[in-house]
């Protein structure tokens, strides 16, 4: 099997999988709540149970560590696995012997999940097109504080864009000016948009709990960035500065920007290239997802080989030893897994 496959299995027996693994924890509803990745007693790790609103059964949250991902995930950092490999053998021994519990969402429920999505990517479209070209807004002050210079038509700028707060409701809405990002699928069709709500004042970002939100299907997509060169070569990257700070040092690359540790992992590259740079993060969440990621790809004969910042990411890097030092440090890089054009 696939490692999407595993996932969707894992995730179909999700019940069964938190039993299993997480038996300190508990249900609470269409949840199973547990203290921690390790399975201690607790609340803060919410795991869903069964697809609904869009969202795939199977995904989990720990909001005490701001963590997330599928069961795959969550069952490596539960084994402390040494490898990916071992983790999906891990997987499988247990698929091999959990049963596929009877279908309990009715072909009503179904359709009102898919209709809810299809609802929201149109949201996120009629959001992008209302933006406007990002130089001279506020976005751009944002941008080239974080040292970013690498631009294009996959960002737009909204002066005020409603969010949801914890004091905020139907009668307080809320707004604030926000960088808009264009999520699209292989075929450039506009599938989500993605929200850096801004501080007008300040140029950073908005003093919010979550200032960067994503609206839409992200699922396999990412946002895009093309140099017109190499379309055999790609860099992906996890955030959007992430990936645009290694692009402002190499202009000649291509990038997809997949936002999250999690979605990186489930990125689907269009047909066509051959080799890709993984930019992930300095953390355990950016090795795993790079980990799955190369897996999945090598299966198709794509040939990964993995970026990694000095500091915690490459904004921090870009920042710390600038635009020339963090170019050279890249390239170098890359020379030496074969990958520079």
């Amino acid at each position: 099997m696939s490692i999407a496959e595993i996932s969707a299995k894992l995730g179909a027996r999700a019940e069964s999988f938190c039993r299993a693994y997480f038996a300190e924890g508990h249900r609470q509803g269409d949840y199973w709540q547990v203290g921690d990745t390790s399975g201690a007693a607790g609340r803060s790790l919410v795991i869903r149970l069964h697809a609904g609103g869009g969202r795939k059964a199977g995904g989990w949250t720990d909001y005490a560590t701001g963590e997330f991902g599928d069961l795959i995930d969550l069952l490596h950092a539960k084994l402390g696995s040494r490898s990916l490999h071992e983790t999906l053998l891990e997987a499988e021994h247990f698929l091999g012997h959990a049963p596929l519990p009877k279908q309990r969402v009715s072909s009503r429920a179904s359709k009102c999940s898919s209709t809810a999505t299809t609802k929201r990517i149109a949201s996120a479209r009629r959001l992008f097109a209302a933006g406007k070209p990002i130089l001279g807004t506020a976005a751009t002050v944002y941008l080239h504080s974080r040292g970013i210079a690498r631009f294009g038509p996959a960002l737009r700028y909204h002066p005020r864009v409603y969010f949801r707060g914890a004091n905020t409701g139907p009668d307080q809405p809320s707004y604030a000016p926000a960088l808009l990002a264009k999520i699209t699928d292989n075929r450039g069709n506009i599938t989500g948009c993605a929200r850096t709500y801004l501080d007008p004042i300040t140029g950073g970002l908005a003093d919010l709990s979550n200032p960067k939100r994503i609206l839409g299907q992200l699922h396999g997509n990412a946002v895009r960035f093309w140099s017109g060169s190499n379309l055999e070569e790609l860099i992906v990257g996890e955030g959007l500065e992430n990936t645009l700070s290694v692009g402002t040092t190499l202009p000649e690359f291509n990038l997809a920007s997949c936002l999250t540790a999690t979605h990186l992992g489930l990125f689907i590259p269009p047909s066509g290239i051959r080799r890709i740079c993984i930019a992930r993060d300095n953390d355990a969440a950016g090795e795993r997802a790079a980990q799955i990621l190369s897996a999945k790809l090598g299966t198709v004969g794509i040939e990964c080989r993995c970026l990694v910042p000095k500091l915690g990411d490459f904004n921090e890097d870009l920042l710390a030893f600038g635009k020339d030092g963090l170019r050279d440090t890249l390239l170098s890089a890359m020379k030496m897994e074969g990958l520079s054009n």
